[in-house]
């Protein structure tokens, strides 16, 4: 398959999307496709943007962050060889100026644009890319993200100077979309050779539209204009430079303060703006730019060998049990989407499964009497001595986490359900889905491409979810085996489908990432994967 170049009218963004084999279910936000500030005369270039973000991943490198906070600014310092456009999904060129894909969908071969320099001086080469792809597998913990995308890669080839070519031992059609991500943003040869935690604390050389001028951890990161720059992704509306002299991201963990600093104009725009703060900031100078995360929505996670939940009646039943439409009216921002499928609309090949996703107690409790589980005393259900008592765990990285189970625990005991909440440390939580030792867990996992239902679901990988052996199985691999975008949209879609149907994920609501921008903020826009781009961004 061969793809050309595709330098059409430029629009908006670039690509950062989030996968992670290991540190599943994470709450990875931000905004809407729509830009900032429309209007304001003629664009100018100069002035600094200050962006307030409610936490620091204490490490500046971008192949090595998975925190929307931080990706915000570490996303402008390198480019990528593609990018992914987020309204259709498809990827343009970027670094690359075209490329090739083996039909079997193992080899990848890139032709990179001439010219390209990081800002050390150094050149762009397929020596580079070759570089970067071989030392991400050695990135150590943090570098789960970009390690996933890379999984069973053989080689990485210099072709010539400025051609590539990625081989897979089995077949890879997401890769594609990966090379767009900011895990793999490309970074100059002297970077790659600096230890993880070097790049971490000190950061990387990039080739991107800004540089790293100064890093202080759990206060701000400080990004200056790159001199020169020519060469951004087709996407983009403008061609050269970036508007902005300089952005300062600012650490302010308090959503209250954050929102305070906006109105009072000490800050241009916020991330994380939550319900409790939209009052405040509507009618004022302030515009609230929303886009739902691609990707796996929020839901309970079974953990389908548990013995109860070996039983697809009762995992359904649960399913029939929660009104997603009070919780996302109840608990996230205003705009957020109940779950329509497993994955999220903004995602590529989604499909609209509402239809499966109603809320039914009566047919919750119908499926439960059928599984054998009767009335208790106390509301609860039980069998054969036994309570239907779950346990759901959670990490505390987003605010809506607690009151949203709350709310299903209410809406699951009214059908006979127990759900007992037990909060996790960050960290705990992927050794806990590894060990298998747990009935639930509630989450998401933001990509921009629907390879993400195989790494969740496929019982192939690691299989955290302990789905059983089925058809799923089939289009899960079958999707990433082709090249045919009609044939992997019927698979994707028919997996879903196994999934919802099948009860092995509950969905219930869309992750919307919501920012607060100061209406003097112009072109501050979203890219495939909810996070922000700022190379068109200005003030006015």
């Amino acid at each position: 398959m061969r793809a050309h170049p595709d330098i059409r009218p430029n629009r908006s963004a670039a690509l950062a999307a989030l996968l992670t084999t290991s540190v599943l279910l994470t709450a990875c936000g931000s905004g809407s496709s729509g830009g900032s500030g429309s209007g304001g005369g003629p664009a100018k270039s100069g002035g600094t943007l200050t962006f307030a973000v409610g936490s620091d991943a204490g490490c500046v490198d971008p192949q090595q962050v998975a925190s929307n906070d931080t990706i915000y600014s570490v996303r402008q310092l390198v480019d990528s060889l593609t990018d992914q456009d987020p309204e259709t999904g498809k990827i343009v060129p970027w670094l690359a100026k075209s490329w090739d894909i083996s039909p079997d969908a193992t080899t990848f071969t890139f032709r990179l644009r001439s010219g390209v320099t990081f800002s050390d001086g150094s050149k762009l080469t397929a020596q580079v890319v070759k570089d970067n792809f071989d030392a991400v597998p050695k990135l150590g913990a943090l570098g789960t993200l970009a390690e996933g995308y890379l999984s069973g890669v053989t080689s990485t080839t210099v072709i010539d100077p400025l051609t590539v070519k990625v081989t897979f031992k089995q077949p890879n059609a997401q890769f594609l979309q990966a090379t767009s991500t900011h895990s793999l943003g490309i970074e100059s040869s002297a970077s790659v050779k600096k230890s993880p935690q070097q790049k971490c604390s000190q950061g990387v050389v990039g080739s991107g539209p800004f540089t790293l001028k100064q890093y202080v951890q759990n206060q701000s990161i400080t990004l200056a204009k790159r001199t020169g720059y020519a060469w951004g992704s087709s996407l983009w509306h403008k061609s050269g430079e970036a508007y902005l002299d300089k952005v300062v991201f600012k650490v302010v963990p308090e959503a209250g303060v954050r929102a305070g600093s906006l109105q009072s104009g000490q800050v241009n725009a916020i991330s994380s703006v939550g319900k409790a703060n939209e009052a405040a900031l509507k009618g004022g100078q302030v515009t609230l730019q929303r886009r739902a995360n691609p990707g796996v929505v929020f839901g309970l996670a079974f953990n389908n060998a548990r013995p109860a939940l070996k039983d697809a009646r009762v995992r359904q039943a649960i399913g029939f049990a929660i009104d997603r439409g009070q919780i996302a009216d109840t608990v996230f921002p205003t705009g957020t989407q109940p779950a329509t499928s497993v994955l999220a609309h903004t995602t590529p090949d989604y499909a609209d499964l509402s239809s499966d996703l109603t809320t039914d107690a009566a047919k919750a409790k119908s499926l439960l009497e059928a599984a054998g589980w009767k009335t208790g005393g106390d509301g609860i259900r039980t069998k054969d001595g036994k309570k239907l008592t779950l346990t759901v765990d959670w990490i505390p990285n987003s605010a809506t986490n607690q009151p949203a189970l709350e709310l299903i625990q209410q809406q699951l005991k009214a059908v006979g359900v127990g759900l007992t909440l037990k909060q996790l440390q960050v960290t705990q939580l992927a050794p806990t889905l590894q060990s298998g030792d747990y009935d639930a867990a509630w989450g998401n996992i933001t990509r921009a491409d629907p390879d993400i239902l195989r790494n969740s679901f496929s019982t192939k990988l690691a299989n955290f979810y302990r789905v059983p052996v089925t058809e799923l199985d089939s289009a899960l691999t079958g999707q990433a085996a082709t090249t045919d975008a009609t044939k992997r949209k019927q698979l994707v879609q028919q997996a879903q489908q196994l999934i919802v149907r099948n009860a092995y994920y509950a969905p219930v609501v869309e992750l919307q990432t919501q920012i607060g921008v100061s209406n003097k903020v112009h072109g501050l826009n979203f890219d495939a994967s909810s996070r922000i781009q700022l190379h068109d961004t200005w003030i006015g």
